[in-house]
């Protein structure tokens, strides 16, 4: 059955591949654009670049998962609401981006440093044409639902998910950035930035829209939805957390550390802090937001925390909650398909495993 759902799972992105490439080829045609203006086509055709560099796509496989909760028939719907999950996060990060000032974005320049590129002279132009660009995006995630081939009622409740959707994540970008100003987070801290700025727009609104347009309401299984995302997100989070410092750094094709330098207080800092002695605390704490800090810097943290542990007690937690996400998942076996529901098992564990 594993292998069944990793077809299904290339299946998906195959497909999806070639219709968000369509989508932008006929979206070019059909967006109002004063006929004089030259930024707007350029816009597009940076949010196109980004949008077509790839990624796991797996928002889009969990849609299309969470349908056949329901049923294996073909499902309408499920195009807009795989685009509009797709162009809700180029949104997120073409703003990330330009919030962490990142150069680079999947094997590509970012689209703040792409603009920063052609307005050399001009930063708050590059800055601005930036927001703006991440804006489009959260404008067309939506108006893909309102455009969607589905009743009314689904259309609707589709778009009220997208949107809830969007106003967690920004409050949750909003409290990622407070997160860095309080002193010495706790673990609930952690738990509600993973949960606000990534699992309910990565894994609670696949779920919800996919369950709507096979014709299920989602608002009548919402705490085990909630449950199911939030623990979801939370392994997620930590495995990027944890992959930033201990992880290959050929194989993810970048370097390690990241966090460290960019004073991050993520769930890596806060086990490092909390299982050094003294002087290895100063060392990490010096390290914390140098955004000069070296490579040999940050190796020595490495072979503090691998020393003390971090890693065995990270990857403990990690499997610990995916376990629980996994049992969320398995007690919808009474209600929903039974290899639809495997599926929902897997992914917690597939999270804590990856290697990129």
């Amino acid at each position: 059955m594993v292998q069944q759902i990793l077809e299904r799972v290339v299946g998906y992105e195959r497909r999806f591949s070639t219709l968000f490439e369509e989508y932008f080829d006929t979206l070019s045609a059909g967006l109002d654009v004063p006929s004089f203006s030259r930024f707007t086509p350029d816009c597009l055709r940076l949010l196109r670049e980004l949008s077509l560099r790839g990624g796991k796509r797996m928002r889009v496989v969990l849609l299309h998962e969470a349908a056949r909760l329901a049923t294996d028939e073909p499902v309408e719907g499920l195009d807009a609401a795989a685009l509009s999950i797709e162009l809700l996060q180029t949104h997120g990060l073409v703003h990330d981006d330009l919030i962490d000032d990142s150069p680079t974005r999947r094997g590509g320049p970012s689209t703040y440093y792409a603009y920063r590129e052609r307005f050399r002279d001009h930063p708050q132009t590059a800055m601005g044409l930036t927001v703006l660009a991440g804006d489009l995006a959260l404008a067309l995630s939506l108006q893909v639902l309102l455009d969607a081939k589905v009743p009314v009622a689904v259309r609707q409740a589709m778009v009220e998910v997208q949107t809830r959707a969007a106003t967690d994540t920004f409050t949750g970008q909003i409290i990622d950035l407070e997160r860095d100003f309080t002193a010495g987070p706790d673990e609930d801290v952690l738990h509600c930035v993973a949960d606000y700025k990534s699992a309910r727009y990565s894994i609670l609104a696949p779920l919800q829209l996919g369950l709507l347009a096979a014709g299920e309401q989602p608002a009548l299984f919402a705490k085990e939805l909630r449950d199911y995302a939030r623990l979801v997100g939370i392994c997620g989070q930590m495995r990027d957390d944890y992959l930033d410092l201990f992880g290959d750094a050929a194989a993810m094709g970048k370097p390690t550390g990241t966090d460290l330098r960019d004073g991050k207080h993520s769930y890596t800092v806060r086990a490092l802090l909390a299982a050094v002695d003294d002087t290895e605390r100063l060392m990490v704490q010096a390290a914390l937001g140098d955004r000069s800090c070296t490579p040999q810097s940050i190796a020595a943290i490495r072979e503090i925390g691998e020393r003390r542990g971090v890693p065995d007690r990270m990857q403990a937690d990690m499997r610990r909650y995916a376990q629980q996400a996994s049992a969320v998942a398995a007690g919808w076996r009474s209600r929903w398909r039974e290899e639809a529901v495997t599926f929902f098992e897997h992914v917690p564990q597939w999270s804590v495993e990856r290697a990129t």
